[in-house]
């Protein structure tokens, strides 16, 4: 059997090692100082709504004002994907963190352009944005203020 061993060329090795050296430093300083881009100062908010959203035996949603209790919007059954998919998400995180169904949703559009969903319940947020124009508008629309706000 050979065993003769071939020298591993230093540099490359070398190389390598200050490479993954100066990647832990990087990160432990970036980690120690609390830098980092989430904690960048919020946007204000613009407008705001606290909702709760209602099943109904038909299939249907009822999205209702938080503090007043009135119905502001409904969801036909079987209509507006995103919104049920969006609301679903949430209620999905509240069963899995054991947050029962009491804290409504607050909705908010930011000075920065930003239409935000959040669930302060769980701390989760959706940039609603983020799905496109269209899909942003069903929630801009229940927001106070908004011109159509029957039906998202």
């Amino acid at each position: 059997m050979n065993t003769a061993h071939t020298p591993t060329p230093k540099l490359p090795v070398t190389a390598l090692v200050a490479l993954v050296l100066v990647s832990l430093a990087g990160v432990a300083v970036v980690r120690l100082s609390g830098v980092s881009a989430s904690q960048a100062e919020p946007s204000p908010a613009m407008a705001e709504r606290w909702l709760r959203f209602e099943d109904r035996a038909d299939g249907g949603i009822d999205i209702n004002d938080a503090p007043s209790a009135h119905r502001i919007g409904e969801v036909a059954p079987g209509t507006n994907g995103f919104l049920r998919s969006a609301v679903r998400g949430l209620v999905r995180e509240r069963k899995r963190q054991g947050v029962g169904a009491q804290p409504p949703f607050r909705l908010v559009a930011l000075a920065d352009g930003r239409l935000v969903l959040e669930d302060p319940g769980t701390g989760r947020q959706i940039d609603l944005r983020s799905f496109g124009p269209a899909n942003a508008g069903v929630f801009a629309r229940l927001l106070p203020g908004s011109d159509s706000q029957a039906h998202p």
